[in-house]
This record gives C-alpha cells, sequence and structure tokens, in this order.
C-alpha cells in the first residue's frame, strides 16, 4: 500500500510496460472554479467592519509581554481591562509584512511544502481526547493511539502533515511533547506538529527536531521546519498560551496557523456573515502580532466557523452553513492575500452514513473556497472529541479520489482514440483492444477500501461493510512498524536529550 500510493504518476511512453498504477499526491494544485457566497462589496465590508471592531471594540489580550508589543507599535492597550485596540494602518502594514508563500521543510526533500493560495494540502483530524476503533472501542487517547496514528498519517501521500492527532492521557502533560516529538520524528518524515503549550515545551520540541535534523540554530531559523494551530478564544480575547505560542514561533521563523473557532449562535453571531466577520477580526489581530514580533514571519490565516445546534447547543459541522462560512472565508482570505487554513469534520458520533456525507460536504466547501490547507479532513467525529481509525481508512479514500481530479487528464491521439473506435466493430466491445490491452492495470483509480465486487462474490467473503474492511487495512499499516531513515547517531542525541530533560522534570505548559 505504501509503494502504491507513493510513486511518481506514470508516463505515456511507460505504459507498455506498467503494471502497476503510479500516483502523485505530494504536490497537489486545487483546480476547483472558487464558489463565492457574497459579493466584493459585502466582503468588502465584511473586511471593513472586521477593522472597525479591532478599532473600536478592542479584542482582550491576557499575555502582558504581547501588550507590550502592539502598544510599543502605536495600539491603544487598556492594562486594567487587558483590551487592545488597533488602528487599521497598524493592522495593514502587518498584512503587507506576512509572506504570500511559505515554503515547509519535510524530513525529505520530497515532503517539502509549499503553502500558498492555489496549492492544496490535507491533514487528518486533530486534537481529539478520545480514539475509537472497531476492536478496542472508544477510550481515552493513549500514547500507543498517538503513534499508531501518526504511522496511518505517515502511509497516505494524500496527508500531508502530522497533525496533534490525539491525546496521549497516559503520558503526563510535562512530559507528553518528548512522546509527541518522538512519535513523529520516529514514524514519519512529513512536516510535524509543535504544540503551543508555553515557551518550555516550544523550546524542547525546536531542540529535538534540531537533533533529529542535524540543524544548527541558524540552519534551523532559515525556513520553516514544522508548524502550530493558534486558536482564539471566540469572542475577541488571545489568551496567555496562545499569544506566546504566537511569538515563539514567529520568533524562531516557524509557521503559526491562525485558527479562531467561531460557533454561529455561541461564540458568534448566528449569521454567517456576522460570525465570520468576528473570526476575520480575530484573526487578523493574531496576525499582527506575528508580524509586529517579526515582520515576515511565516503565518496562515484561518477560521473554523460553523453553526450549532440550538436545541442542545452541541457543535453542528458539514452543514450548509459551515459550507457557506468556508466560501467567504476563502473570499476574506484572498482579499489579504494569505494562504490560508480550512476544515471539514462531522457531528456523528460513528462511521457511519451521517459521518461521511458530513465530512464530504464540509470537505467541499473548503475545496471549492480555495483552502490552501485543509485540516481534519480524516477520522474527525463528535465534533472532535473522537478519531476513529476506521473513518481515517474511509476518508482518505474520498481524499485520494478529490486528488485525482487535480491531476492532468491526458487527452492527447493516444487519448482520444480513433485507432481503438476504428478497431472495434459496430455492436462489439473495447475489452481486448489494443488500447485497453495497454491501459487496463494503470488507467483507473484504485480504491483501497470500496469494494467493487458483486453482490454474490461479496456474500461469500463474509459480507464485509466499509468499516470491517478498513479495520483490516489499519491493522496492516500499523503491523509494518515503518521508520524513518534517521542517522543513528542523532537518534541516541535525541534520546539521551529526552533523558536529561525527563530527569530535570520536564517542562510544565506554562508561558
Amino acid at each position: 500500500m505504501r509503494d502504491a500510493h507513493r510513486t511518481g504518476r506514470r508516463r505515456a511512453s511507460d505504459q507498455q510496460t506498467q503494471t502497476h498504477r503510479e500516483t502523485n499526491y505530494r504536490k497537489l494544485r486545487n483546480p476547483f472554479p472558487q464558489m463565492r457566497v457574497f459579493s466584493d462589496d459585502q466582503i468588502a465590508a465584511m473586511h471593513d467592519t472586521s477593522l472597525r471592531v479591532l478599532e473600536e471594540l478592542g479584542v482582550r489580550v491576557l499575555l502582558p509581554e504581547a501588550r507590550a508589543v502592539f502598544r510599543a507599535a502605536g495600539a491603544r492597550v487598556d492594562e486594567d481591562s487587558q483590551m487592545v485596540f488597533l488602528d487599521r494602518e497598524i493592522v495593514a502594514t502587518a498584512l503587507a509584512a506576512a509572506p504570500r508563500s511559505i515554503t515547509m521543510r519535510g524530513a525529505a526533500p520530497g515532503r517539502d511544502l509549499l503553502l500558498e493560495l492555489g496549492s492544496l494540502t490535507f491533514q487528518p483530524g486533530a486534537g481529539c481526547p478520545h480514539a475509537t476503533d472497531l476492536e478496542r472501542g472508544r477510550r481515552p487517547g493513549t500514547e500507543r493511539d498517538f503513534r499508531e496514528l501518526v504511522q496511518l498519517t505517515q502511509a497516505f501521500d494524500v496527508l500531508h502533515m502530522v497533525p496533534p492527532l490525539v491525546e496521549p492521557q497516559d503520558v503526563s502533560v510535562h512530559l507528553r511533547h518528548y512522546a509527541t516529538m518522538k512519535a513523529q520524528i520516529e514514524l514519519s518524515d512529513k512536516v510535524p506538529f509543535v504544540f503551543s503549550r508555553g515557551t518550555p515545551q516550544v523550546r524542547d520540541s525546536f531542540e529535538l527536531l534540531k537533533i533529529a535534523r542535524g540543524l544548527d540554530d541558524a540552519a534551523f531559523a532559515a525556513d520553516p521546519h514544522c508548524y502550530t494551530i493558534i486558536n482564539t478564544n471566540s469572542p475577541r480575547q488571545l489568551d496567555i498560551p496562545m499569544a506566546q505560542g504566537l511569538m515563539d514561533f514567529a520568533r524562531a521563523g516557524q509557521v503559526a496557523i491562525v485558527t479562531p473557532f467561531t460557533l454561529m449562535g455561541a461564540m458568534a453571531p448566528i449569521t454567517v456573515a456576522g460570525a465570520i466577520t468576528l473570526s476575520h477580526a480575530e484573526a487578523l489581530a493574531a496576525i499582527t502580532l506575528s508580524q509586529l514580533v517579526r515582520p515576515g514571519a511565516p503565518v496562515m490565516y484561518g477560521t473554523f466557523t460553523s453553526n450549532v445546534d440550538m436545541k442542545s447547543g452541541a457543535p453542528a459541522l458539514g452543514t450548509p452553513e459551515h459550507f457557506k462560512a468556508s466560501l467567504a472565508a476563502g473570499q476574506l482570505a484572498r482579499l489579504i492575500g494569505l494562504p490560508w487554513r480550512c476544515a471539514t469534520g462531522s457531528a456523528g458520533n460513528i462511521n457511519d452514513a451521517q459521518a461521511a456525507h458530513e465530512t464530504q460536504f464540509a470537505l467541499w466547501g473548503c475545496l471549492m473556497a480555495g483552502a490552501t490547507t485543509i485540516i481534519h479532513a480524516a477520522g474527525w467525529l463528535e465534533g472532535g472529541l473522537s478519531i476513529s481509525y476506521e473513518k481515517m481508512i474511509t476518508d482518505i479514500e474520498a481524499l485520494q479520489m478529490v486528488a485525482e481530479l487535480c491531476a492532468e487528464t491526458a487527452c492527447g491521439s493516444e487519448e482520444i482514440g480513433f485507432d481503438a473506435i476504428a478497431e472495434v466493430a459496430p455492436g462489439g466491445h473495447f475489452f481486448a483492444t489494443t488500447q485497453t490491452m495497454a491501459r487496463y492495470q494503470t488507467e483507473f483509480y484504485e480504491p483501497i477500501v470500496a469494494d467493487w465486487s458483486n453482490f454474490g462474490t461479496w456474500t461469500e467473503r463474509g459480507a464485509p461493510d466499509a468499516s470491517s474492511r478498513a479495520t483490516g487495512i489499519w491493522k496492516r499499516i500499523v503491523a509494518e512498524d515503518w521508520r524513518a531513515p534517521l542517522d543513528p547517531g542523532r537518534i541516541e542525541a535525541m534520546n539521551d536529550y529526552i533523558t536529561r530533560r525527563t530527569a530535570d522534570g520536564g517542562a510544565p505548559p506554562e508561558s
């Protein structure tokens, strides 16, 4: 499976000798026309209102150091209320400094990512307190779960970055970042995630990555090698760890993905336009802080906006409102010109039809909106309370089919196929034509979990449903126990660092 999904796309000249279909899902561009939910004038009005929110209403910033940075840039700061009021000129200067294109370095050159408007990257579900699969059931996340989910992320090229998949709650918080970084370094060569849980943990994580990749401080700072997620506390608040994380990553030249989480009718106005306006204001404030700390620091615009069930207050995902909010966020991202993050997701409790259609409907909202990075694209359940091994596999099927749509469809004379048409008499068939025989092993997408057998064959095989088939797939991948090809000396140095820091008490989650 790994080899089948990690090679380059086949060339026409190879058709006579190809026996396996080759794919390239590592470098995707979004081919879909971008939809609009609002007119240009309406988007301009939302942007202007966001700037007015920052000017007149302000945002509460709980970290004193961050307030000092804003004050030094000319913002009005009320220390008693911890409110920061930003003139639009400060925001405009920050947006002009933020990079339009970011190249992130993986552990291998083939894993480097270009993040800009038009590029397309996927991540599986992130930040879940629980893991679930058909054999072990739903459970609090463990280090074993985290490592296994990293293995699944690594196994498919259509997943480009490792996110904070599940919380390994069997590891103490002051040591947890060692376990998650070690897993990402050992089990993947993709771009890793670093938790922003205080400067000591961020510094530890940076140090482990530098050791593993053989980077000195200057080389690490020269390019982004990892990323973090910065969530605002809607409405209009930036807390201490998030503000500190934003500043830590800006100073180190690493990527911060700014993501307000605004739920219509709960932490944001009940309308799509109002919720996205608030989200935009919060994102602008956080992006401004990153650029005040270090002009040109790599930062991505982001949003995660949906509605709630007004009967219970629970998040609702994959809804028409979620879709529209993604479209609006894409319009605002294009207005300011920054690469941006969007999210799919599901409120479903198991890997069933509801979970599938919510995830895919939200996915298409992100695609039609032109998102650069789509998070929670595989495995997410319960609005993020759990990540499902089986759903991760079934969602990857959908992502790979999207990736196929990103590839150019050949249309030369051989594909148009006059000779093939001429070879078959009226009423005949094309199974044995020269064109079919040359291409039958490589022409079509090969599903990983879908079963195209007829009812009788499927029944004879035990009538397994998609989730059952997915169980067999993830178990085979986990059993492979693939390891990144790391220098043994670097592995030893990384383990020594973890042992030494653990003996010192680790790093508490404090800023």
